[in-house]
């Protein structure tokens, strides 16, 4: 690297070192940076990507692990060079050539890093320290406040089970613009988060989701390609809850709580019936579970609160038995040794941007919903209504 180049690099690494130092210390910078200028690269550089027909960012993944790999032999044989030339040892031209052309490969790689990660963090590291939705709760939940909130989700999804209009097979059939929807519900969700206002890019497949399903992902940000990805394998009822989940990332809400918060409220105060299923059955688990647990797992107080529906159970899946053997067929690698690497990277990201539970900060929703529905008046009605009356242990 000329000497130009270094004073160019090492402005770029200071420049983002005072950046993320500014984003740890300061919820204001981060707060006026994605309200001010994050939007920008979304109507941007996020308009562009959005013309081309697949997912950018898996091939964008792809080629980063291609050229990290090819950097490691590329660095063996520069070091080799560098020892044979403090011995004295003369290389043939051939030799001096693959040496020439490792090292401007190498150079090359490292201002691509350089741009990788000025791209992550101003797209990526920056929004995970805005403030958070619900900064405080303003009180402690008891477990009879989340045993009624469980009890609201579980019929309202077992009522949505039973109004979703179905085809021959039992499958949900939503609205053949569905993509557009989604994108209605976020722009209306705009009206009362500001920040969710603007410019939406049509949310792309992923192209290897045989792949991302057996990390068991439903959905994928690609920060460093500002797109919107969902597994085109998984229970199609789960698409428009995984799009708006994905959608609230692209928006500059990066937690994982939040996005599930938002992905909730995006289905369930839209007019299509199956994107309210969608909805409540992207929470179910989390309040479900929360909720076992709460009560340390006793199944005779879980038996007293109100059932989950066969229906709702058979809906409440990530992919299908067949198409889960298809994966398997198919895969290269074991689905759990791919999960657990996957949960791992997760798991890691998270906790360094600053999330210091990792991936149980998904389960937090459960506060954000016990917050957004404290005293709500409809819960208590539909609670109250003989055929859902259900006692809760004090």
């Amino acid at each position: 690297m000329k000497r130009r180049g270094f004073y160019v690099f090492s402005g770029i690494m200071a420049f983002l070192a005072i950046v993320n130092a500014a984003a740890w210390k300061s919820t204001a910078f981060c707060d006026f940076y994605v309200c001010h200028i994050y939007p920008l690269w979304l109507n941007t550089y996020g308009r562009i990507t959005g013309w081309i027909p697949f997912s950018v960012g898996e091939f964008m993944l792809i080629a980063g692990l291609v050229l990290s790999a090819a950097a490691l032999p590329a660095g063996i044989v520069k070091i080799a060079a560098l020892l044979s030339k403090r011995t004295g040892f003369k290389k043939p031209a051939s030799d001096s050539m693959l040496v020439s052309l490792c090292g401007t490969y190498l150079t090359g790689y490292v201002w691509l890093l350089a741009c990788v990660l000025t791209v992550m963090s101003l797209n990526c590291f920056i929004p995970y320290h805005c403030s958070p939705l619900e900064s405080k709760y303003g009180k402690n939940y008891t477990v009879e406040e989340l045993g009624r909130l469980r009890d609201y989700v579980v019929i309202r999804t077992n009522e949505l089970a039973g109004q979703v209009e179905r085809d021959e097979n039992g499958a949900v059939i939503f609205p053949e613009n569905m993509e557009e929807k989604v994108i209605e519900s976020m722009v209306s969700l705009g009206k009362d988060y500001e920040q969710l206002q603007g410019f939406y890019p049509r949310p792309k497949k992923l192209t290897f989701s045989g792949f991302f399903s057996q990390q068991k992902m439903k959905g994928y940000f690609f920060p460093f390609s500002m797109e919107a990805n969902y597994n085109s394998l998984m229970q199609e009822i789960n698409r428009p809850a995984t799009i708006c989940h994905e959608y609230a990332h692209l928006k500059g809400f990066l937690l994982e709580d939040e996005a599930n918060l938002i992905g909730f409220l995006a289905c369930t105060n839209s007019p299509e019936i199956s994107f309210q299923y969608s909805g409540y059955l992207s929470i179910l688990n989390y309040v479900n579970n929360e909720f076992y647990e709460a009560i340390g797992k006793n199944r005779d107080i879980y038996a007293s609160h109100v059932n989950i529906s066969p229906q709702v159970k058979a809906d409440n899946v990530f992919l299908r038995e067949e198409t889960w053997k298809k994966v398997e067929e198919k895969a290269v690698l074991k689905t759990e040794t791919v999960d657990r690497a996957s949960d791992r990277l997760t798991e890691t990201a998270l906790v360094m941007n600053g999330v210091e539970d990792g991936m149980c900060s998904y389960t937090r929703v459960v506060g954000l919903l016990l917050h957004y529905y404290d005293g709500s008046a409809e819960v208590e009605q539909l609670l109250q209504e003989p055929e859902y009356l259900v006692q809760t242990e004090n």
